[in-house]
């Protein structure tokens, strides 16, 4: 057998893909849970003790759906973020609460997407005519035409919207064409066999998890665009009438409030859900993202604004923060931190994110292992973080880029 050129590499690869996105990942209630290989390659990084022998001796368990194990954008460790095939993923390596973070059209339709203005980095818009759509297109006149675009699903309609298809989002400024732009060169989904996907209405994502009987916990995005925002016809939609729009969805499909759990950086969206959806706001979780706050210190509750109490006295049920914030060390032993016990004693339930979104752990972890930095030796960190934040923190569940990851743990020890 004669060697494969790397052009013919190439040509395998696309064919691949194009088989792929010409039948469609199918999935059901019924599909069988599948961890996969990642799990293994985590415990091999950890250390010889009681954890490790623990989840060493799980590995022949046959899994099953865990809400522990929360999936984060569908499965963008391995697939475009915010896609149908992502989301099926998850569902099938265990996910029992699937994320669509929700932004909206031009038409004002609900669409499940990271960013109001991401389209130009995890989507092909460049590639297609509705480029010249963007709120600010590519310069081809200036030396670095993409390091100011932007493409925001506002400038689009539902219907364009639909045409284009998801892509990993990784994108360089600097580049002067746009295959150097798009490139996912020396990334890690460089090689992916999977580069491309099929792109959402929250409606639709609302029917999806409803077949694959999985949970629901939507985020409802800060508009990139002025609030209220005005349409063609001159008419105004108001932040509250926003985050209306997105409990009208589940209304009107029929879904079970206990089966959704909204969530919002914004506290004033998730108190419109406690005063006008209150059988959906008492399941609503409030992300904290106070650390952006230069007067936020983690180790200091007087700088907690609101206090603890505070959010539990407003009717608030559930805390979610980034990861670092509920984790500190004593001495060398991983802890929970001052704010998780303080969420705790309020009777604040807390869910924590993301695992699995640092890449490798050599050497810190990077953002989400901050406060434990000197403990965290390499990928095997992974699980412990993991079992200080289910055993010791206590939370209800942990969003994750690749929920097989967190569905082997819960299995495990046994979290439903």
């Amino acid at each position: 057998m004669g060697f494969t050129t790397f052009e013919n590499r190439k040509k395998i690869k696309r064919l691949a893909v194009a088989i792929l996105l010409a039948f469609p990942v199918s999935g059901t209630v019924a599909d069988p849970i599948d961890t996969g290989d990642r799990p293994a390659q985590l415990i091999a990084e950890l250390p010889e003790g009681q954890l490790r022998s623990t989840l060493s001796a799980c590995a022949a368990n046959t899994a099953s759906r865990s809400n522990f194990s929360i999936s984060h954008r569908g499965a963008p460790f391995k697939y475009p973020e915010h896609t149908r095939e992502g989301y099926i993923a998850a569902a099938k390596s265990g996910a029992g609460i699937i994320e669509c973070d929700v932004t909206f059209t031009k038409d004002r339709a609900l669409v499940c997407r990271h960013s109001q203005c991401d389209l130009h980095s995890s989507t092909n818009i460049l590639q297609t005519p509705l480029a010249q759509k963007c709120s600010v297109p590519p310069d081809m006149n200036s030396r670095t035409p993409f390091s100011d675009v932007k493409c925001c699903t506002s400038d689009l309609t539902v219907s364009e919207f639909k045409s284009l298809t998801g892509r990993f989002d990784k994108s360089n400024k600097k580049a002067k064409t746009l295959e150097d732009y798009l490139s996912l060169k020396n990334t890690p989904h460089e090689n992916s066999a999977v580069s491309s996907g099929t792109l959402m209405t929250h409606a639709e994502s609302i029917e999806l998890f409803s077949s694959l009987g999985v949970k629901m916990i939507p985020e409802l995005k800060a508009a990139e665009v002025a609030m209220p925002y005005k349409t063609e016809d001159g008419s105004e939609w108001t932040q509250e009438q926003y985050a209306q729009a997105l409990v009208d969805e589940y209304l009107s499909s029929s879904i079970k409030p206990e089966d959704v759990f909204l969530q919002s950086f914004n506290l004033d969206d998730v108190k419109h859900w406690l005063k006008e959806a209150p059988e959906f706001g008492e399941h609503a979780a409030w992300l904290d993202g106070r650390y952006r706050d230069r007067s936020f210190k983690i180790s200091t509750s007087k700088s907690w604004k609101p206090s603890m109490k505070e959010l539990s006295d407003i009717g608030l049920n559930t805390l979610a923060p980034p990861m670092w914030m509920l984790l500190t060390l004593d001495e060398d032993k991983i802890v929970p931190s001052k704010y998780a016990i303080a969420a705790k004693e309020a009777g604040l339930d807390l869910i924590a994110w993301t695992l699995e979104r640092s890449g490798s752990l050599d050497g810190g972890g990077g953002w989400y292992y901050q406060t434990i930095k000197p403990a965290v030796k390499n990928d095997g960190a992974t699980y412990q973080a993991l079992h200080v934040l289910a055993q010791d923190v206590g939370v209800k569940g942990v969003f994750s880029d690749w929920p097989a990851t967190s569905t082997f743990y819960a299995n495990c020890f046994g979290i439903k």
